[in-house]
């Protein structure tokens, strides 16, 4: 009885360290498409920080600016600025979309224009 117990916590290991390996395979893989997060904001054209980068300027809060190509990604590492993004030129569109002071994501439509906010 003591052997078979054993056995069963030997192999109930094994799989969640297995399954722990995967999750952190997946996320470094995720993480690998991905340039090094770096201090400041910026948008690219394409997804997982890929194409065109364009650099927002955090120092200027509240001022609508119109990118020249739509943005598919973004990326933020500030510890008090974030990002309004919007489906149209001139911070118009049905709804924002607010990044957070610490992003690395895909958007979830083109964005054309932002607006840096307090995070």
């Amino acid at each position: 009885m003591f052997a078979s117990r054993t056995r069963l916590r030997a192999a109930a290991t094994a799989a969640a360290l297995a399954t722990v390996g995967i999750g952190l395979g997946a996320q470094t893989a995720l993480a690998a498409d991905w340039s090094v997060l770096r201090e400041g904001a910026y948008l690219y054209s394409g997804t997982s920080g890929t194409g065109t980068e364009t650099e927002a300027d955090l120092g200027d809060l509240g001022t609508c600016h119109t990118l020249p190509t739509s943005a598919l990604s973004v990326q933020v590492a500030s510890g008090s600025a974030a990002l309004e993004l919007y489906p149209g030129a001139g911070c118009t569109g049905a709804a924002a979309w607010r990044s957070g002071s610490l992003a690395q994501t895909n958007l979830p439509w083109a964005a054309w224009s932002y607006r840096v906010v307090r995070a």
